[in-house]
């Protein structure tokens, strides 16, 4: 059929879905039969409008129809392109290709992006899954449209044959447990994997089974035949939960929250160092004590001198002398002289150790 035939048989009223038409053969590679599925597919959220009984009207539906459609058709064509893969190499084959990360750079390259109708304040940075949104909402149009057998066609002819080459996707690692852990040390999440158990399976092949722990809350679960296989699946399913369910992450940051209440409270008191320095001092006055019973001991040895005959001649002399304004019962300088002492040197030490001994024995 000849393509002014193709235009007579479509009723396109208006203009601007004649350039919706043309636009999607260009991204499909075949013309739509019911443009309105499309038109929906293409409407995001934030563009505000209606249906006819004033519901709102956006993909979101579409693009949960579009999701199951691709994960049947390209698990289908991966089944078929590597015959004799296990279920875990499929399975990761599979993800790889319908990631909301692929889809939007194949959104971007088809011109798809370009025709997805927003909000005018909203820019794709915004929503950085708004492209990826509306390719899961094209293949649910185009189920609805022209069914399963047109959806395989779109994705094996038209998207794995020309812009995907499925081998090196297949063979390209993926390290989502690397993801995880930059994703956690830029949160400063806690993350430890758990092992849940170590079984075989039928041909004696070791099956081992790991669960993510984020701040003590579970996470991803994934099962390989190897360590490395069983945590890179549970972290790949960790990372699906941290960007589709709002309330994991919520649990997540609640628990980290609690802990670091925890580490910053103080446990108790700081101790006082003012008080431990002079612990060990003994506060007690003897000092003045000393010098007091020293005093009565020097009185008593003058008036003993002064009673001897010795003592009358050197009352006499005139360096010797008490000045008039001072007392024997005081205790100051005038007692100490070079010239003529008032007390002997052995009479001082012995007043000293006699003190001294009087206070060792009060102390015990």
């Amino acid at each position: 059929m000849r393509f002014k035939d193709i235009l007579n048989r479509i009723k396109l009223p208006f203009r601007k879905e004649k350039e919706l038409y043309f636009s999607l053969y260009k991204v499909m590679g075949f013309y739509p039969h019911d443009i309105s599925y499309y038109k929906v597919a293409l409407t995001h959220k934030s563009s505000g409008k209606r249906n006819e009984k004033g519901r709102p009207l956006n993909n979101e539906r579409l693009e949960f129809l579009g999701d199951a459609m691709l994960d049947a058709a390209v698990g289908h064509i991966v089944y078929e392109h590597f015959p004799g893969k296990r279920e875990g190499f499929l399975t990761n084959t599979r993800s790889k290709l319908v990631s909301r990360e692929t889809l939007g750079k194949l959104a971007d390259e088809m011109g798809l992006t370009e025709l997805i109708m927003r909000g005018e304040q909203v820019s794709r940075s915004h929503n950085s899954y708004m492209a990826g949104n509306a390719f899961e909402a094209l293949v649910g149009a185009i189920y609805l449209d022209q069914g399963y057998a047109a959806v395989m066609r779109f994705m094996k002819k038209r998207i794995l044959k020309q812009m995907v080459n499925i081998d090196k996707v297949a063979y390209k690692e993926v390290n989502f447990k690397s993801k995880l852990l930059e994703w956690t040390q830029k949160n400063r999440v806690r993350m430890d994997f758990e092992m849940q158990t170590q079984e075989k399976d039928k041909e004696g092949s070791p099956i081992f089974i790991f669960k993510v722990m984020l701040e003590g809350i579970e996470g991803g679960t994934g099962q390989g035949y190897s360590k490395k296989e069983a945590q890179q699946l549970a972290s790949k399913e960790t990372l699906q939960r941290l960007r589709r369910e709002p309330q994991y992450i919520d649990a997540v940051f609640q628990a980290k929250s609690e802990r670091t209440k925890m580490e910053e409270e103080p446990t108790t008191a700081a101790p006082n160092l003012e008080a431990e320095k002079t612990n060990f001092i003994i506060k007690q006055n003897k000092t003045a004590e000393w010098y007091s019973e020293f005093a009565e001991e020097s009185k008593e040895s003058r008036k003993s001198r002064k009673s001897s005959p010795t003592s009358q001649t050197s009352q006499t002399s005139p360096t010797s002398q008490t000045s008039p304004t001072s007392s024997d019962d005081e205790f100051d300088l005038s007692d100490i002289s070079h010239q003529q002492a008032a007390m002997s040197r052995e009479e001082i030490i012995a007043a000293a150790e006699a003190a001294a001994f009087r206070d060792s024995d009060n102390n015990q």
